[in-house]
């Protein structure tokens, strides 16, 4: 990652001011933090994107020892806390009444049928501006140069069949073998040959709230076993509803003019994920429920939180732009040369 970002409230000030020495015992914190918006608020979520980015590649400058510190675990899980009220608040606790395995393929395109969300790639395929689509990369790269780590944490916690269909989900992000192929490295070079900067991080100071808590959802849900369903069903969402987006997103940057570089990143998940979409939700999800029946509330409730978050962060771009307005903390100088 590139060198830490700026601090933006009490949260993310005090993890940022502790983490640069050495290990130590945090204060017990006084309370939950109290936030108008725990879906999006960008001091509780740079703060809990930094906590979880010490489960991934690390920090720079800080001592890895910090991963498993107690006593900063005990202060990640209040601003879990906040986290999670937030979204049981705006989606309700999963409803025990879930779909059955047979038919939980169905039960999930219901979810996305249901998403009342404007349409961001259908936007931007018809009349996005190329600073809109970098702005948009931007914000992606935020998860997608760590592609599929989030969902792998559940590789462990299945076992039989849906773990088989996990693995056989994830084997295609990571390239099949090939480092070229990986997912997150054909983004990276999506990112170089727009002229942006691909190292890990590189923008993580200009993302917002909104976009960070999109991918801290995942990290919650895959950090915690007893999320499991849940991260199950979001990666199912995920992949059920991600082959029309990049089709519509590498059709714009090809009506800007990009080269076929730039591309590959959207025209491979056209192919894979329509690949991907049956075997996430009939075998992987399908399969869970199967053999925990008790998890298909859980698995319909981790679909619903991705709707309900990647609608947040569409409407916070278009509503940014049509403002004319950067949907980026602060816009990025190159983006407008």
């Amino acid at each position: 990652m590139s060198p830490l970002p700026d601090a933006r409230g009490e949260a993310s000030a005090l993890l940022l001011e502790h983490l640069a020495g050495a290990v130590h015992e945090l204060p017990a914190p006084s309370a939950v933090l109290d936030v108008p918006d725990p879906l999006g608020d960008d001091d509780l979520h740079l703060a809990l994107y930094l906590c979880y980015e010490l489960h991934y590649r690390g920090l720079p400058g800080v001592d890895e020892r910090w991963e498993w510190e107690p006593s900063l675990l005990r202060l990640r899980r209040e601003w879990e806390t906040s986290f999670e009220q937030g979204l049981l608040a705006a989606l309700r606790a999963p409803d025990a009444a879930g779909a059955g395995a047979g038919d939980m393929d169905v039960a999930l395109r219901g979810v996305l049928d249901r998403d009342d969300a404007p349409s961001l790639s259908s936007y931007l395929e018809r009349s996005g501006s190329l600073e809109e689509l970098l702005e948009f990369v931007i914000h992606r790269s935020a998860y997608q140069l760590k592609e599929a780590d989030p969902h792998s944490w559940a590789i462990a916690r299945l076992s039989g069949p849906p773990k088989a269909a996990l693995v056989e989900i994830q084997a295609d992000e990571y390239g099949g073998g090939r480092p070229e192929r990986v997912h997150a490295e054909l983004f990276a070079v999506t990112m170089q040959e727009l002229g942006l900067d691909r190292a890990y991080g590189a923008y993580l100071d200009r993302l917002p709230g909104v976009t960070l808590a999109t991918v801290n959802l995942m990290s919650l849900l895959g950090l915690h076993r007893r999320w499991r369903g849940a991260i199950v069903g979001h990666l199912a969402a995920f992949e059920m509803s991600s082959s029309v987006p990049n089709r519509r997103y590498a059709n714009a940057l090809r009506r800007l003019g990009v080269g076929p570089r730039a591309t590959e990143f959207f025209d491979e998940h056209v192919e894979a994920d329509a690949v991907h979409e049956n075997l996430a939700a009939v075998d992987l999800a399908g399969g869970l429920v199967r053999l925990e029946p008790a998890l298909a509330a859980d698995v319909l409730w981790g679909a619903r939180a991705l709707v309900e978050l990647e609608g947040r962060w569409a409407r916070h771009l278009l509503g940014t732009w049509e403002n004319g307005r950067s949907s980026l903390l602060a816009p990025v100088p190159e983006l407008a040369a």
